[in-house]
């Protein structure tokens, strides 16, 4: 039998607090996207292609690319972000925002553009890669 909470009770208040906190860490990751934005793209882009799960034609076109990921993510609305990294979010528990919507959109939307050559590895050892760069810049 599940547990029925109350809006008076302490787990309720407890539950709303954990909530509010994980709310507050996904929107600072947001914002801190802003001030290291060329950095972080350039960070990304070259780690992907040194371990080579990225394999491309012009490095400095996947650059861009993610810098516009960057840029589109930090005007996204809650929805879009959520919508963009739903087939992923079950990939590890608990993944960064910046991390798992920049996975999303590698795996998506690079392998589609005329620079891209193929891209390797499986899902987790992007986001891993990925993920490495963004904890540099933006802490968890």
């Amino acid at each position: 039998m599940s547990k029925v909470f109350r809006p008076s009770s302490h787990e309720s208040s407890i539950l709303s607090r954990i909530e509010s906190s994980k709310e507050r860490a996904r929107r600072f990751a947001i914002k801190a996207v802003i001030d290291c934005m060329d950095a972080l793209s350039n960070a990304i882009a070259m780690k992907l292609v040194e371990n080579n799960l990225v394999e491309t034609t012009n490095k400095n076109g996947l650059e861009e690319q993610i810098h516009q990921c960057l840029d589109k993510l930090t005007r996204a609305e809650d929805f879009d972000i959520d919508y963009q990294v739903a087939p992923f979010r079950g990939l590890i528990p608990n993944p960064h925002v910046v991390s798992i919507y920049v996975t999303a959109f590698v795996i998506e939307q690079v392998i589609n553009h005329r620079d891209t050559v193929d891209i390797f590895g499986s899902d987790e050892e992007i986001y891993f890669c990925i993920n490495q760069q963004v904890t540099k810049y933006i802490p968890a």
